[in-house]
């Protein structure tokens, strides 16, 4: 009887499934759809499950695994894609912003201007 740790768990398996299920062990120990109970009870029943269940354990839990691969590479396309949308509005409206805040600091300026002979008189005046 051998002990894998998986996750700060321990689970206890015979030595004999440990060496000709390695990776259906695998795919038992990383699956989402068990917890830790029913992961030590499907390692409990396999010395007794025929080779077709055994089989169709594997096929399940290797269809979840590339569905929730495939669901993961969708997931992280279109989260590039809503970034990348996001983004491209994001400098649209810092460069509207920015328009606008130097449309409104030539104006200011504009206000501020003095005529040349109004800052001759100040001169005059010193």
């Amino acid at each position: 009887m051998s002990q894998i740790t998986s996750n700060w768990v321990n689970f206890q398996i015979t030595d004999e499934i440990q060496a000709e299920y390695s990776e259906l062990i695998k795919l038992v120990l990383n699956t989402k759809s068990m917890d830790d109970q029913e992961r030590q009870y499907w390692f409990d029943i396999m010395p007794s499950m025929s080779n077709e269940q055994i089989d169709r354990l594997f096929e399940i839990l290797d269809t979840e695994k590339k569905k929730l691969e495939q669901l993961e590479t969708s997931y992280q396309k279109e989260i590039k894609s809503l970034n990348e949308k996001h983004l491209v509005e994001w400098q649209a409206f810092q460069v509207s912003d920015n328009k606008q805040k130097i449309a409104k600091a030539q104006e200011e300026d504009a206000k501020n201007e003095k005529d040349p002979d109004d800052i001759l008189n100040m001169l005059n005046d010193l």
